[in-house]
């Protein structure tokens, strides 16, 4: 930039957080007594819910003063596609400067915790590092998942040569139930089935897009809506600990939840669900996201005490509690199985993990990356036998001692975890006409509706097609597409006619080392690897033909929500922008 201009003086950027005078009451959700009651009379039993009378929300940023102004940097210093975190005097706030306009919204991804500021902007959207959520940069809302709720979103004020900012919360508004159960409690007018991702996030869609009718959740589990994934990478977790939302949240927003209650039959010509106890519900449109079971072991001796599979907080808590200084078997190499054995290792005695492929994660991550993980499990004392699988299960008074291997081997193991797969738990549906197919799983459409109309399905037991891999029908059994599928399925419910298109992310974590994945990586021909993955410090680009079909990576944020960004960008990616180990087209600036 030549010529003789003069530079003008620079304009300091302020911040000022002004708090309205609404939200320096106590913001407190009051539920109209018009509510759920807290028990209801069904067919002779009363059936209690979790509810609680107020929702009081803690806030976070300065009380009685107005507003708290503080200039953090000048206008000039940031470009256009860049975001820096600025300190305020009580905490942070991400700057985002996106076409000449500054945004500023809450730093850090609510779900996990992770720094916006380190993730990819484009789109007019910044995608988390660390899971792939995306937030609305204009107005904070999370836009994709995983998580539930939205950044706080500080509004340009009309501060002349600054920034004003006004809080606005990080739930998005939601609808109240305004109509009382208590007349008609036979019936509902949307019942979800399973209290998962999909469920959650379908009830609270429809009461965030302002539905106001009954909204019934019922659950096999004990508990109110947690998060599963986290069970086997910490199988300490206590119920309350994982909770997705505290149970003054449903009572506050009319979302009913029916714990330990089990559907036995789906009668869809009468619209009506017959519980495990008698209990008769009728609906007007139905959520099915039952999720899966666990397989279990079929050879000699499975009735052995303390073989275990994962699938609620008590599990996971048995399994460490019995792990303690003892001998663990992992049966199944896959993201469970290994998470479990990483978390069991500094507790138990021995860990060792049968899998019956070669390598762990084999079909899913490939042969080298599999193998590299592999021998951080070895570095962490955990033994492998490969290529084999569970002959038999040897008791000494009732109790696991030794498991027999069909390779001959015999191991000692006071605790045996099983990590196998699962299979959708769609058994309840077989004779609705809801449609099935030949191994359980409940097709549905880019909208979640199964064949039947007024029934959609979500979660980990369905398959539905994907986009962006030609509308191939699949099932993708992760949490992040859970909650995706259950705001379709909520849109639809009210007629918006939206459709499925999210980029399938998933992480795991071991030895507090975290590996990120976005794509669809089944049926890949082919792996191009760069960096070092002696190291632990990799990309893996999974191909097929000439196109990447998926990405992981450790140690190499944001690169994975940076493809992920791309391929929801609706751009392919050739085999050969990734073969060159030129990553300027990926490191770049966003789009």
């Amino acid at each position: 930039m030549g010529g003789s201009w003069r530079r003008p003086p620079p304009v300091e950027l302020k911040i000022e957080v002004v708090l309205p005078e609404k939200e320096r009451g106590k913001e407190e959700l009051s539920a109209s007594g018009k509510g759920s009651p807290r028990a209801y009379q069904g067919n002779g039993t009363a059936r209690h819910f979790h509810a609680e009378e107020r929702l009081p929300t803690p806030h976070p940023y300065p009380g009685p003063q107005d507003c708290v102004e503080a200039a953090v940097c000048h206008v000039k210093d940031l470009e256009n596609g860049q975001m820096r975190e600025v300190e305020l005097g009580w905490g942070k706030v991400l700057l985002v400067k996106d076409n000449g306009e500054f945004h500023a919204l809450g730093h850090k991804c609510p779900h996990y915790g992770a720094p916006l500021v380190k993730g990819v902007l484009s789109r007019g959207r910044v995608r988390c590092p660390w899971h792939g959520a995306c937030f609305n940069i204009s107005t904070g809302d999370l836009e994709d998942f995983p998580g539930l709720d939205s950044l706080h979103k500080f509004q340009p004020g009309g501060a002349e040569r600054g920034l004003a900012l006004q809080l606005q919360r990080r739930t998005k508004v939601m609808a109240k139930c305004i109509s009382p159960s208590a007349g008609h409690s036979g019936s509902t007018n949307v019942l979800i089935v399973g209290a998962g991702a999909a469920g959650l996030v379908c009830a609270e869609t429809l009461r965030q897009e302002g539905f106001s009718d009954r909204i019934v959740l019922c659950t096999l589990d004990r508990h109110l809506p947690y998060d599963r994934p986290k069970l086997s990478k910490s199988l300490d977790a206590q119920p309350e600990q994982l909770a997705l939302r505290p149970k003054e949240f449903f009572r506050a927003y009319g979302i009913e939840v029916l714990t330990e209650a089990q559907v036995v039959t789906v009668d869809v010509r009468n619209k009506k669900v017959v519980f495990k106890d008698g209990f008769k519900l009728e609906y007007s449109k139905l959520l099915l996201a039952p999720g899966s079971s666990p397989k279990t072991l079929s050879c000699k001796g499975k009735e052995v005490e303390n073989v275990f599979t994962i699938r609620t907080p008590e599990d996971a808590n048995r399994v460490v509690r019995l792990a303690r200084g003892r001998n663990v078997v992992v049966v199944g190499a896959g993201f469970l199985g290994m998470e479990v054995a990483a978390y069991l290792t500094e507790k138990a005695h021995s860990v060792s993990v049968v899998e019956l492929e070669e390598t762990p994660f084999r079909r899913f991550l490939g042969e080298r990356v599999g193998r590299a993980l592999m021998k951080m499990f070895e570095n962490n004392r955990v033994k492998f036998y490969m290529q084999t699988e569970v002959l038999e299960l040897r008791a000494q008074e009732g109790k696991l001692k030794e498991v027999v291997l069909k390779s001959s081997k015999v191991v000692r193991a006071d605790v045996c975890v099983v990590g196998i797969g699962a299979v959708p738990a769609t058994g309840f549906l077989r004779q609705s006409g809801i449609g099935l197919d030949s191994r359980g799983f409940i097709p549905v459409n880019k909208m979640m509706q199964t064949n039947v109309p007024g029934v959609f399905a979500a979660g980990d037991a369905i398959t539905f097609p994907l986009a962006w891999r030609n509308n191939r029908k699949v099932n993708i059994p992760h949490w992040q597409m859970a909650h995706a599928q259950g705001r379709v399925a909520a849109q639809n419910m009210l007629a918006q006619e939206a459709e499925i298109s999210t980029v399938p992310y998933l992480w795991t974590a071991m030895f507090g080392k975290s590996l990120r994945y976005a794509g669809y990586g089944e049926g890949f021909d082919d792996v191009i690897i760069q960096g070092d993955l002696e190291e632990l410090k990799f990309v893996a680009f999974y191909t097929k033909g000439d196109e990447v079909i998926a990405v992981a990576s450790m140690n190499y944020d944001p690169i994975v929500s940076k493809v992920a960004e791309v391929l929801a960008s609706g751009r392919v990616i050739r085999k050969r922008e990734v073969e060159t180990g030129d990553m300027s087209w990926l490191t770049g600036k966003g789009s």
